[in-house]
This record gives C-alpha cells, sequence and structure tokens, in this order.
C-alpha cells in the first residue's frame, strides 16, 4: 500500500492494482486533460486536471463504501475500479470537446467499454476478474452500487465542487462532504441521505448554484470555449481531424493541431493563445427571449449565417451559444426523514427555492470581433425579437 498526497483530501492510499491502472497510457492521458477547459482564461489557478479529480472520486468512493456493510469487498473493488477510471472517456479539455464527439461519434464520455477492454487498461482488468461491462454500468450509475458515482448526489460532484473551488480560489466550494459520506446509506437498494445530511446537501446544491455563473458558465469561459469548438470543428470539417481520435489525445496535442491549422481554425487559434477573444454582442435569459429560444440549438449555423448576412460580415465572424435548459438533479435525490423517503426540494425550503434561480442564471451569447459588437448586436436582438426589460446589471455582466 502506498500513499500520495492529495490538496484536497490529504493522503490517498493506493493498492497494487490502483497504482497499476494509474500507470497505464489511459489513465496518464488524464495528467494532460484540464477539469475546467479554458477556465484558466479567467481563473489563473484553474489548471488542475482530470488525473487528480479521477483519484479524488476513488478516495471519496472508498470512504462511502467503508460506511455501508451490505456492500462486499469484491463490490468495493469494483467500485474503487470504477471511479478511478471513469473520466478515462473525456476528450481534450474535458466538457469543451464533448459535444462534438457526441455529435460525431454518438459517444459520450461515459461510455468507456471498448477503452476499458483493450491495451494494458483490459490486461489488468482481466488479470483482476474485473469485467468491463460491469465496471462501465458502475460509471453510467446503471447499478444501485453505480449510484455511489454517477446519480443525484454522488462522489463525483463532492469532489469537483471542492477541488474546483479550490483552484480557482472562488469561495463557493464550501462542502461538507465528509458529513454528507457518513449521512448516505443504501435503503431498498436505494441511495439516500439521512436526516442529518439534509444540511450538507443544501451546502452541495447552493455551492453549484453559487459556482455555475461564477465558474462553470462565466462569460468569458463560455466565449473561449465557443471558440475552441468552432476551430476544432473546422478541422475536423477539413478532415484534418478524425473525431475518434478525441478521447485519445489531450489538451496540448489538439491545440497544436489547431495552431498548425492555416485557416480560420489557426486564426481563432491565435486569438486564444493571446486572449484576443471575441465580445458578447448580445447575453440575455430566458425573460428576455423566452424558452423557445432552445429551438434554436439545433440550428445555429444557420442563424449564425443569417445574422451575418444582415450585417455584412463573414458567417466566421458570428458564433452563437445557447446553453441547454438548466436542470438541477440533485434536487431530486432521495432523502430518509422519520421513515419516509422524499425528494431533497421536498425535505428542504432552501433547495425548492433554487430551481427558479438556477433558470434565472441561464444566458445565451451571440459573440462577434469587437469592431462589429454594435451592428451585430442590433441584428442578433431583431432576430431573437428580444424584449426590453429593466433590470439591475451586475458588475460582470456590464464589463467587456
Amino acid at each position: 500500500m502506498k500513499v500520495i498526497r492529495d490538496p484536497i483530501h490529504g493522503y490517498i492510499e493506493l493498492d497494487t492494482l490502483t497504482l497499476s491502472l494509474i500507470d497505464s497510457p489511459q489513465m496518464q492521458r488524464l495528467r494532460r486533460i484540464s477539469q475546467l477547459g479554458l477556465s484558466n482564461l479567467v481563473y489563473p489557478g484553474a489548471n488542475h486536471t482530470r488525473f487528480e479529480h479521477s483519484l479524488g472520486v476513488m478516495h471519496l468512493a472508498t470512504m462511502l463504501t467503508e460506511k455501508i456493510d451490505s456492500v462486499t469487498d469484491e463490490e468495493k473493488k469494483e467500485l474503487r475500479v470504477s471511479a478511478l477510471l471513469h473520466d478515462v472517456g473525456h476528450g481534450p479539455f474535458s466538457h469543451v470537446t464533448e459535444s462534438l464527439t457526441k455529435h460525431y461519434t454518438r459517444q459520450r464520455h461515459e461510455d468507456v467499454r471498448a477503452i476499458l477492454k483493450k491495451g494494458e487498461l483490459g490486461e489488468i482488468l482481466n488479470e483482476h476478474g474485473l469485467n468491463p461491462a460491469t465496471i462501465e454500468d458502475h460509471i453510467q450509475g446503471k447499478t444501485d452500487l453505480g449510484k455511489i458515482l454517477n446519480s443525484e448526489i454522488d462522489v463525483d460532484r463532492m469532489d469537483y465542487l471542492v477541488r474546483d473551488s479550490h483552484y480557482t480560489g472562488v469561495a463557493f466550494g464550501l462542502v461538507d462532504h465528509v458529513r454528507l459520506i457518513n449521512e448516505m446509506k443504501f435503503y431498498e437498494n436505494k441511495l439516500v441521505v439521512t436526516a442529518g445530511g439534509v444540511k450538507a446537501a443544501e451546502s452541495l446544491l447552493v455551492s453549484r448554484f453559487l459556482m455555475h455563473p461564477s465558474v462553470y458558465y462565466h462569460h468569458v469561459s463560455r466565449i473561449a470555449e465557443t471558440m475552441f469548438i468552432r476551430a476544432v470543428d473546422d478541422l475536423i470539417q477539413k478532415k484534418i481531424l478524425d473525431p475518434f481520435d478525441l478521447r485519445k489525445i489531450d489538451d496540448s496535442r489538439l491545440f497544436e493541431m489547431i495552431r498548425n491549422d492555416d485557416g480560420y481554425a489557426g486564426e481563432l487559434a491565435n486569438k486564444l493563445d493571446n486572449r484576443k477573444l471575441y465580445k458578447r454582442a448580445l447575453y440575455v435569459g430566458f425573460d428576455e427571449v423566452g424558452e423557445g429560444v432552445l429551438r434554436h440549438r439545433k440550428n445555429i449555423t444557420r442563424v449564425e449565417a443569417e445574422i451575418a448576412e444582415d450585417v455584412g460580415i463573414d458567417p466566421e465572424s458570428v458564433l452563437i451559444d445557447i446553453p441547454k435548459s438548466p436542470e438541477i438533479a440533485e434536487m431530486k435525490a432521495l432523502v430518509k426523514v422519520n421513515n419516509r423517503m422524499l425528494r431533497l426540494d421536498e425535505a428542504s425550503n432552501i433547495v425548492a427555492t433554487l430551481e427558479q434561480a438556477h433558470r434565472d442564471n441561464w444566458k445565451m451569447g451571440v459573440y462577434t470581433p469587437k469592431e462589429h459588437r454594435e451592428e451585430v448586436a442590433k441584428a442578433a436582438r431583431n432576430f431573437f425579437d428580444v424584449k426590453r426589460t429593466t433590470k439591475q446589471f451586475r458588475l460582470s455582466e456590464i464589463e467587456g
């Protein structure tokens, strides 16, 4: 047994099996996959990777299963391995490239069976009698045991909220994950939070609610990530990059491919390298465009071309970012209070009020180079029929 020092959880123990998995090329690649995409353009300290996050999730999963008597030693081993390997399917810059991977390959980052069956990982799992299909089921939360990794309240969320808060310096990730783990158990084959863990569960949801606009959907990150996605898609369209290779390469390799392009992708890479980002021509919420705007998510390229034509500029000078409809899955987590099973939003008034507040945080953006900002703003407002509202602006919405 060896130990490593983690800045979040302290010492993490590694046995022979986990050490061999960590030394595999598939796990070592995660050292070169950033946890928060391009958020370091906003928070310079946000350079942590999927590798240390995976170690943290394994550590928390181990803590939780040790508290549950009904979990066998073999199941503990399976879950420990599943937790360690749960992110091996991520492409460069984590969730930034996931939409492209899903579009072109129909694979999500949780679809890892093919990765687990091949190469060193496959050999190690086979040597220890572990089935790649079972490991994938745990990772996808399809099993009762897998709910520890992938459910409304899971150890994955616990780790990334605390870790992301630490590395960004944003003091919103104050989740009492130790308390929460101690107050979780299986009841009727369902993972539930006991009454003593409700406050800790509330802190997790409040933390995620605050981190969402401040970190995960910060407008500068969204602009940079939209530019990066278009650069990668340009390489795919020009047959320079095979989308099936996205889950095999790392951040630096993909960025170098973009830099070496002598066309649109290369231009965007130069802007990203020098932080010369597109600006917000339009940045509005449901109160100004209505939820019907979500229908344009499937036709963004066409809308960009129409707005650009209206202004008389190149379509590549207009980028539109329409996030998916906001959801708080954690609200559906089960809580056992006085021998009754309730949803967390039924057991907590605080949680019940977060849903609308979360929707109020949703923003769509239309981005363009600074010199086209006013014209694109006018054309975008006309296209999306933006309502005029009287509101107080946040400082972050007033800046650049």
